[in-house]
């Protein structure tokens, strides 16, 4: 496996990228992208001018997975808007390869920081469901992952909950924030 820049892995590798997102998040999110043409959209936009877009390729030149990122706060932070690993190859340290290969393009790029948005729009987690204003933050201390979040596998990979967001995705169904410091200290 190798890790490239998904503009120069070839018109192919786009368009798979475009296909992946339609079927990685079909199951949990399928509102994220219900097609193939806001799948192309935001492939299009991750391959912009400023932002980061890698690939994660087979020996034969598939695509196996990619993510992308944009930078935030002058540079200083990056927010990754899109990681998503072929279903049929999760849980192989692809997804682990691809953060790793993110957090040192932007230590390149100078950033301090990677964060992002885990949306909870199903019951994944104890947080769904619940009135998260009472107390978000005993709410947060008390998460408990109920059917396979990715919050988990964020956490596994040294991000922090730093925060949520109640009924982002409507009533009971809140965006928990993650972030990383990827500082030169």
């Amino acid at each position: 496996m190798g890790i490239v820049n998904l503009a120069g892995a070839g018109d192919a590798a786009i368009q798979e990228a475009a296909a992946l997102l339609v079927e990685g998040f079909a199951e949990h999110w399928p509102a994220a992208w219900p097609d193939l043409a806001s799948a192309r959209r935001t492939v299009a936009e991750s391959l912009g001018e400023g932002r980061i877009c890698r690939a994660a390729l087979d020996d034969g030149g598939g695509l196996l997975g990619w993510t992308a990122a944009e930078p935030l706060y002058g540079g200083n932070v990056w927010e990754l808007n899109v990681i998503v690993v072929r279903p049929d190859r999760q849980r192989q340290g692809i997804g682990r390869a691809l953060l790793v290969d993110m957090e040192e393009q932007v230590q390149e790029q100078g950033g301090l920081t990677i964060w992002l948005g885990s949306d909870d729009e199903n019951g994944m987690t104890s947080l769904a469901g619940v009135d998260l204003y009472t107390d978000p933050l005993a709410h947060l201390a008390a998460i408990r992952n109920r059917k396979g979040h990715p919050y988990e596998f964020y956490r596994k990979t040294g991000f922090a909950i730093v925060g949520v967001l109640p009924d982002a995705n409507g009533l009971g169904k809140p965006d928990i924030f993650l972030a990383k410091s990827v500082a030169r200290r």
